[in-house]
Formats: C-alpha cells, sequence, structure tokens
C-alpha cells in the first residue's frame, strides 16, 4: 500500500526533502559508513526468560480507531458507535468490528489490550512515546520528525547479534518518523526495503550487485580499491585514519551483497504461489510474507510500516475499502509463523500511535465524517512469544473515551517488548557525552502477557 498523507501533510517525499531518510533509514553503504560512534555495550538479562527471538511490528501511522477495529462500542448512541456491527471471534465472548474478520477468525493465537493510554494527542509526539515508550521532553507540532530516545528496532538492533550478512533492524517500506537509533548512533538504523515485493522485479538495493556488473567484474573492482588502499599513507594518518573505517563498511556491503543468507531472505520467489495467494497478491501482504522471510533468516526486528490511518474524514468507506486486505494479510502471517511453529519465538504487535475521538465528527471541515486524535484510550494487537491466545487485557467504558480496567502506559508496553526479548528495560544507557539514560523510566512490563 502506498503511503498515505496525515493531517499534518506530510509524505515520504517530505522525508527526503528534510534529509531524513538518508540518516534514518538511507542506502546501507551510507549507513554502514556512519558506524563510528557505535555503542558495543553487551546484552543486558531480563528478569523474565527471553520468549522472542523476533518481533514484527505491523505500525498503522496516523492512529487506528479503536472502535472500528478491536473495541466496537454496539451499545453506544449512533454517533459513537458508528456504521459497523460487531461480530463473534473464535473466543467465546470476544467481539471485534466486522473489519476484522479474518483476525476474528484467528483470535485464539491473539491478546487484545484495550487500555493502554498517553496523554501525547498529536502524531510527533504520540509516535516518539509509542516508537521509544519515552514522551517527548519538549512539546513537539503534529508534523515534527521527533528523535528524543532510541527506537525499539534500535534498541533491539544494538542488543540482540545480526544474523550474517543481514542488518538487524529492518523497516518496510519506509521508516516511521521516530524510528531511528538517536544516541545509539546510525549502524542500528533500520535498512529500509522501498522496493514492492508484489513487483516481478522486486530488486532489493544495496544487496544486488547493479545491473550490467557481472560476478567477476565486481570481485575485480573490489581487488583493485585493495590495492589502492595498500599504498602507504602520510604518517599522521596512522592514528585513527578515517579511510580505514571507511574501508571496513565497504566491507561490510561487498559481504551483503555476496551473503547466501541476504539473497535467500529476499528471494521471495521461492515460495509457493499459494502460499503467496493467501497473504495477498498486494504490496502490504507480499511485506507481510517478507518480513516472515526476515524472521527465518534470524533478523531480530522488523518494522512493516502502513500509512495513511488518520481518518479525519472517510473514515467508514476508507475502512470498508482497506481493512480486509491489510488484517487479511496480517492474519496469514501470523498462522502461517504458527503452521511453521515459529510463533512461539516470534512476537507480532499491531498499534499506532493513539485512538480515536468517540464522537463522530468533522473536524477537518469535510461533509463525509471521521475521528480525530484521541489518546485517551486505544487498542493495541499482541500475538506469540508465550503472549497468551484467546485473550483481552483491560477495557475502555461503554462509550470508548477512557481506558478504566487496567490503565497502561507506552513505558508498560515498552517494558513488555524487551522482556520478551530477553532486554533488561531498567539498565541505563549512556549518550556519547556520557549521559546517563534509562531505557524505559517504567520497567514494569503487562504482568498477563508474560506468562
Amino acid at each position: 500500500m502506498s503511503a498515505l498523507r496525515n493531517c499534518e501533510g506530510v509524505t515520504r517525499r517530505n522525508c527526503l526533502q528534510l534529509g531524513v531518510a538518508a540518516f534514518a533509514g538511507g542506502g546501507l553503504s551510507g549507513l554502514l559508513n556512519l558506524q563510528a560512534q557505535a555503542a558495543t555495550q553487551a546484552v543486558a538479562e531480563g528478569k523474565t526468560p527471553a520468549k522472542a527471538k523476533s518481533v514484527i511490528m505491523v505500525w498503522l501511522d496516523g492512529g487506528p480507531s479503536h472502535f472500528e477495529t478491536f473495541d466496537p462500542k454496539p451499545e453506544a448512541p449512533i454517533e459513537i458507535r458508528g456504521e459497523f456491527d460487531p461480530i463473534a471471534t473464535r473466543t467465546p465472548g470476544l467481539f471485534f468490528s466486522e473489519n476484522m474478520k479474518a483476525l476474528a477468525g484467528i483470535s485464539d493465537n491473539l491478546c487484545i489490550v484495550r487500555s493502554i493510554c498517553h496523554n501525547q494527542g498529536n502524531h510527533g509526539a504520540g509516535n516518539h512515546y509509542m516508537m521509544t515508550g519515552a514522551p517527548t521532553r519538549i512539546p513537539v507540532g503534529c508534523g515534527a520528525f521527533v528523535s528524543f530516545h532510541p527506537s525499539y528496532g534500535s534498541v533491539t538492533s544494538y542488543e540482540r547479534k545480526a544474523p550474517r550478512g543481514l542488518p538487524g533492524y529492518f523497516s518496510i517500506p519506509s521508516v516511521s518518523r521516530s524510528g531511528g537509533p538517536n544516541f545509539l548512533g546510525a549502524k542500528y538504523a533500520p535498512f529500509v526495503v522501498s522496493d514492492d515485493p508484489n513487483q516481478a522485479t522486486f530488486r532489493v538495493r544495496d544487496v544486488n550487485l547493479p545491473a550490467g556488473l557481472t560476478d567477476d567484474r565486481f570481485m575485480q573492482r573490489r581487488d583493485l580499491r585493495k590495492l589502492v588502499d595498500q599504498l602507504p599513507r602520510f604518517a599522521e594518518a596512522a592514528a585513527g585514519d578515517p579511510v580505514l573505517a571507511v574501508d571496513s563498511y565497504a566491507q561490510q556491503g561487498y559481504d551483503l551483497m555476496t551473503s547466501v543468507e541476504a539473497q535467500q531472505a529476499f528471494d521471495i520467489g521461492r515460495e509457493p504461489e499459494k502460499l503467496r495467494d493467501k497473504y495477498g497478491r498486494d504490496s502490504f501482504g507480499q511485506r507481510c510474507l517478507l518480513a516472515r522471510r526476515l524472521v527465518e533468516a534470524g533478523v531480530p526486528w522488523i518494522t512493516l510500516y502502513d500509512g495513511g490511518w488518520d481518518d479525519h474524514s472517510d473514515i467508514f468507506p476508507r475502512f470498508r475499502t482497506r481493512t480486509p486486505k491489510l488484517e487479511s494479510s496480517v492474519a496469514a502471517l501470523i498462522s502461517d509463523l504458527d503452521d511453521r511453529g515459529m510463533l512461539d519465538s516470534t512476537l507480532v504487535v499491531m498499534l499506532g500511535e493513539f485512538g480515536r475521538t468517540p464522537k463522530i465528527s468533522t473536524l477537518s471541515g469535510s461533509k463525509t465524517p471521521g475521528r480525530d486524535h484521541w489518546a485517551n484510550a486505544m487498542s493495541v494487537m499482541f500475538a506469540g512469544a508465550g503472549t497468551p491466545r484467546g485473550a483481552v487485557i483491560g477495557a475502555t467504558d461503554r462509550n470508548g473515551y477512557a481506558a478504566v480496567e487496567r490503565v497502561l502506559s507506552p513505558e508498560n508496553f515498552a517494558s513488555t517488548i524487551y522482556r520478551k526479548l530477553g532486554i533488561d528495560p531498567d539498565r541505563i544507557y549512556y549518550t556519547p557525552q556520557g549521559r546517563p539514560t534509562h531505557l524505559v523510566s517504567d520497567s514494569t512490563p503487562i504482568k498477563e502477557l508474560m506468562a
């Protein structure tokens, strides 16, 4: 699916114009070339055994409505409950919105948390809070690209060993505005796969050789570079020669291009046609399948980014059009992981930065109704890695205004993910300037998810 605009009008094109993409998810060569300041501290053991070898985060940028997904309110007035009916799931007594038929059919593999909430009601701050587990230090606008703290993917890449020939953190097909590494350094920024795996010409940038360059010519160029690099350099460059650092990064780039593991992970054409059909023959569906292949290759963190969930208007026709494709692909991903015996070691989460207002409105001046930003309530889907199956945690009030039962914070959410990965959320990091920073200020996980 193409990345759509949020209410502040920010698109991926804006990111490129601002130079953000070059920092957060540009070419691999540039990413590898910025590793010198990366931290090297060893992984800390969590207080509970690690359940997750990998995490797939399905990020619905803009803030999906909890009413139209996992928390319908059939007894609320029409101006709140909206146009969709609730449907029964495989879990007795659990109801989803009618938009979520495929996920309702595998609810016995899911746990829905209905009571995470916070106080950051704009995209910039809400995105940062839910992508890092840390609130912003200063007020930020809706359209801000915010980085005060490392994202989950960057921390996971930092703490967990990356598989041979592959980066430890992928963001597909683009990176969220707070999905970067902050003080951990560019080594732990995401590798972005912007190419469309649904296309017959799918080819991942910086992994395949350039068109027209054969293996022999590629190796000859590499050997020529080695000869040039062996020429004597000035004595003053002997200590901390930056060219030597560049050489090491270039070598890692060569390793990726010649890695059998990398080539196999991205060769989505190896998958049976029936399975590809089950995932959905569209961009998002095939990206879900690619995420599963990356998990098989040992990648510890994959973000599947899907934009355009800022439904201030046209919310009901938009949900009718796009939600069935997305949720059926997510259901296929979870079912496929389960069939392969991989769900017990893979955590799948789906969320955005917040929920949507209970009362349907036309705030943006549109004649077609929508829902606006609402951080007092949201629903988050969990599956796998020891997550209890067929469960619901927390609740909102009768009209969906606020979390009223088992009220939880983004810090609880962050600590849960880290504990699942065997990363201690209570640990302290140090910035390059020596400033101590808690990974998560409240290291209490959601206990019901830690069974």
